[in-house]
């Protein structure tokens, strides 16, 4: 099974550029940032089962999951309003695991939303430790953080995704929690970036994750970041030795 993940940056730029049609293949597609609650046409066509969870705010946020296989059940949201009018997760159900697309806050400028984006991981985290008492739990999409030096290309611990409090909550999901960063497990000695900054072209960081939960380690058979142009996000790819979830 494949699975993409990728933040579009605006659901309807990416489909105009003709970016999206490349990472349609795959099994599992996870898009954040989608900032629309429109269809294009090609999607309607492609056969695909899609569930889709838009913010209130118009062309703001959102998430959508494109799959080849038909979920038991569709969660939208954590059950909490100031995050769920954000559009922000968006978790299906499979006979075997548990997939979250989820598009975590960035902290904001001068870091006005670090506290709103720290509520946010840790509501994320009971929510993901519950479904993970029943099957095995995947959660992919924007974290907006990075784990450590070597996944920025600069360093200010006063910028998003910088900020040790971050760092410190990822970290724990994946040393504490038992959850396996795909990409690193696969490509332990290799730094790539999945996400630049269009205006500041020294401005790059690793903030594109997959997270797999333990049970499922040894079923990781390749994660790698796909050099698909159309976005300031590369898309990030995990593949999996499982038929179907």
């Amino acid at each position: 099974m494949k699975i993409v993940t990728w933040n579009v940056n605006g659901l309807k730029a990416i489909t105009r550029k003709g970016s999206l049609d490349e990472v349609l293949k795959y099994d599992v597609i996870m898009l954040q940032e989608i900032r629309t609650s429109d269809l294009p046409l090609d999607l309607l066509f492609s056969g695909l089962t899609i569930e889709s969870f838009s913010a209130k705010k118009k062309g703001y946020s959102g998430v959508m999951t494109l799959t080849r296989y038909k979920p038991i059940n569709v969660i939208k949201g954590l059950n909490v309003e100031e995050f769920d009018e954000e559009g922000r997760v968006l978790t299906l159900e499979f006979e075997k695991l548990f997939l979250i697309n989820s598009y975590f806050p960035r902290a904001g400028d001068e870091l006005k939303r670090l506290d709103f984006k720290i509520k946010f991981d840790k509501t994320v985290e009971e929510f993901m430790m519950k479904l993970r008492e029943r099957k095995p739990v995947i959660i992919c999409g924007d974290f907006n953080a990075v784990r450590d030096r070597k996944d920025s290309s600069f360093w200010d611990e006063r910028e998003p995704a910088l900020t040790p409090q971050e760092r410190e909550w990822l970290n724990h999901v994946i040393n504490d929690l038992g959850f396996i960063d795909a990409y690193k497990l696969v490509n332990p000695n290799k730094n790539e970036f999945t996400w630049r900054s269009y205006r500041f072209k020294w401005k790059a960081m690793r903030i594109d994750y997959c997270l797999v939960s333990s049970e499922l380690k040894n079923e990781i058979k390749n994660c790698e970041v796909l050099k698909i142009e159309g976005s300031d996000h590369y898309p990030l790819l995990l593949e999996l030795n499982i038929e179907s979830p």
